[in-house]
């Protein structure tokens, strides 16, 4: 049995990120009164650093300062150190982030901060090599030292400062979007594409899935040949590129070129229930297979490496293993030669073991520049032989890579990631109507209701080894209702209408501010942060009060509450201004912009097939319209249009219905882009 020299607080937490650090010499503390009532005792400065357990910098910092004896040893002096994982608590990450970028203007993690006993932060930055991180501290602490009331007066102004960054989004201009607004927006975020190799221009870059799901209701709704291209583009680069896994699917978190060519290899949770979704939703549009395919590879990683026994899906698979980054997903030449063997020259071309692939010391990261057609015509093969080849040649090289150091799982599973899966995997049932991704998707949103769920409608954050805790944020209850409305949409199932409905008065009475129509992310009552934040800006993941805004607008036509999308209406006018300004930024508010710009359509299934009728419809990408499909009047939209041995189909707008149509392709007529 191994034994460590240094042991500290953390070794009683359950995040996987936290116990990397539990036997560092640093005497670190989780995030508590604990903490904070030390740092009052010993009259000393907080040090709180932030990190998640994916991240390579973090890593990297942790092995040059944090187990260093020299280092801890000027940490632990002047500072009661707090070691937070930011997934578990993105409300106390987010307030730090915006109190780093205000002093520095750049952030990103390993996120360290320096703060008075009480939380308010003096200093930040990110990752500090050794000789400066340990220079800074000591030059802070006896500043701190000797001029407390200086320090007092600085924490004061940044506090102010993080108050008023949460106030800036929802107080600026009001301006009505509508079409003529959306298109010039449209046509200003254009001059950012980049037209080569898809996505945004630059390095590093990101998928942003929400922003390509904007793009592709755009441009059915309002046809746009450029904006079409580029969409197709960058799901087809992206697809090729080393960014996806090309051996055991599943993306990448980034890429750090702007050609999707080396990724940081870590793979996130909430990345790929997107994609799945974006994918899903392309398939439905186009009919590429190539987006079958993703989503088919994508889903089996997810069953083999990110599905825990009770149906939870785990949060990230590190960049690093054995301590170096990228070592599990790379390959040297001769090994693919040993594997491959006389089919290695076809290959080679196929994953491009060549300059193209060429990533450093010898090893090749897999990827592609045709599609399979293009290729095996190329090389004057069948199609199905070719895909017969494709598939024999990854599973050798699964069997091969199965043997390596795995990379670093984090196992604590997020209520709001889990459920960006489930509505991943609802789409991708309605795309290709295979019953086990909808059984995925309901098994694990049975595990969130059961697990995390501690009374009716109140949600824990994060599970792990049995044991939920921390109170949900904004993006939890946003997520949920979010996949529960999916779920309802393809299954009829009314109980997870009525979930919806009850995490919804939960975030009014918890998180709604009535004076500035907006939720905040965290819960009122919340005493442990100097500042309650506020979600409005879309990033890699959209802003919990832009899934919101949605939310309320589906669940407000599916439950005739019309409270709920003049809620939304009212939460888009506050934002309006940032939303044009910046589409890009704010891709989920443009579509919910397009929603109230241009005719959403409910469309109501009644009868004993309904369930089998909405299938088939859903099977179209019909981006707006809102489903409800059963076979009982308990439904405001079912109301009076269920009869005895008829299926009917009935498309409204306004509360407005057309006559009903017994069949699909009649009711895809009145439904209008």
């Amino acid at each position: 049995m191994s034994t460590h020299q240094y042991t500290n607080d953390l070794i009683h937490e359950t995040s996987a990120y936290l116990l990397q650090h539990a036997h560092n010499p640093v005497n670190w503390m989780p995030w508590g009164d604990a903490a904070f009532q030390k740092a009052k005792a010993e009259n000393k400065l907080l040090l709180i650093s932030i990190g998640y357990a994916a991240c390579h910098w973090c890593h990297v910092m942790e092995q040059e300062s944090f187990e260093d004896e020299q280092v801890a040893k000027v940490m632990n002096q002047h500072f009661v150190c707090i070691k937070i994982d930011r997934e578990e608590r993105p409300d106390v990450d987010q307030l730090y982030m915006t109190a780093v970028q205000l002093m520095t203007q750049r952030g990103g993690w390993p996120l360290n901060a320096v703060a008075l006993p009480d939380g308010r932060p003096i200093w930040g930055g990110t990752y500090f090599p050794k000789n400066v991180w340990m220079n800074s501290l000591q030059q802070i602490a006896d500043y701190h030292s000797k001029y407390p009331e200086k320090t007092s007066e600085y924490a004061d102004k940044l506090t102010e400062g993080i108050t008023q960054s949460a106030l800036i989004p929802v107080t600026a201009e009001v301006q009505q979007i509508d079409l003529p607004a959306m298109r010039k927006a449209v046509d200003n975020w254009q001059h950012h594409f980049d037209l080569e190799d898809g996505g945004s221009k630059g390095a590093p870059k990101f998928m942003l899935p929400v922003n390509l799901q904007f793009l592709l209701r755009w441009a059915h709704q309002e046809p746009n040949a450029a904006v079409e291209t580029h969409l197709l583009n960058s799901l087809e680069k992206m697809a090729f590129g080393g960014i996806y896994d090309q051996v055991g699917g599943g993306f990448a978190r980034y890429s750090t070129d702007s050609f999707w060519k080396v990724p940081h290899f870590e793979k996130m949770l909430y990345d790929n229930g997107q994609l799945l979704s974006l994918y899903a939703q392309a398939y439905r549009k186009f009919g590429n297979e190539m987006y079958r395919q993703v989503v088919r590879e994508t889903v089996d990683w997810l069953k083999a490496d990110m599905l825990s026994p009770e149906n939870g899906f785990y949060c990230s698979l590190d960049a690093d293993s054995d301590g170096i980054e990228g070592k599990y997903y790379v390959w040297q030449q001769t090994e693919l030669q040993d594997l491959i063997k006389e089919e290695y020259g076809l290959f080679a071309n196929y994953f491009n073991v060549n300059d193209n692939g060429y990533w450093e010391d010898g090893n090749y990261i897999l990827l592609r520049r045709q599609s399979d057609s293009t290729f095996a015509k190329i090389h004057s093969l069948e199609l199905e032989q070719l895909q017969l080849k494709v598939a024999r040649w990854k599973s050798l090289l699964r069997q091969a890579r199965n043997k390596r150091v795995r990379p670093g799982l984090d196992d604590k599973i997020l209520t709001s990631w889990n459920a960006l899966v489930v509505s991943g995997l609802a789409e991708s049932f309605k795309a290709f109507g295979e019953h086990e991704y909808l059984e995925l998707a309901e098994k694990n949103m049975d595990f969130l209701l059961n697990k995390l769920q501690t009374k009716p409608g109140i949600l824990l954050h994060s599970y792990k080894n049995g044991q939920a805790k921390i109170e949900a944020f904004l993006e939890d209850y946003a997520s949920m209702i979010q996949a529960l409305i999916d779920l309802f949409e393809v299954t009829g199932k009314t109980d997870y209408l009525t979930q919806a409905d009850r995490f919804c008065e939960t975030c009014f009475r918890d998180f709604y501010d009535a004076e500035r129509t907006i939720f905040y992310f965290s819960r009122e009552g919340q005493t442990d942060l100097i500042s309650r934040s506020i979600e409005v800006q879309d990033n890699v993941i959209p802003a919990s009060n832009s899934i919101m805004a949605h939310n309320l607008v589906r669940l407000g036509h599916l439950t005739d509450n019309h409270r709920y999308p003049i809620t939304a209406r009212a939460m888009l006018l506050v934002v309006s201004d940032s939303v044009l300004k910046y589409p890009a930024g704010h891709a989920n508010w443009m579509s919910l912009a397009l929603s109230f710009a241009k005719e959403l359509f409910e469309v109501a299934i009644s009868g004993e097939k309904a369930i089998a009728i909405s299938r088939e419809i859903q099977q179209h990408y019909l981006p707006n319209c809102i489903f409800c499909p059963g076979n009982t009047e308990q439904l405001p939209l079912l109301y009076n249009r269920v009869k005895p041995g008829v299926n009917q189909i009935y498309v409204c707008h306004n509360q407005a219905c057309r006559l009903p149509v017994s069949t699909v392709s009649e009711a895809l007529k009145l439904i209008e882009p």
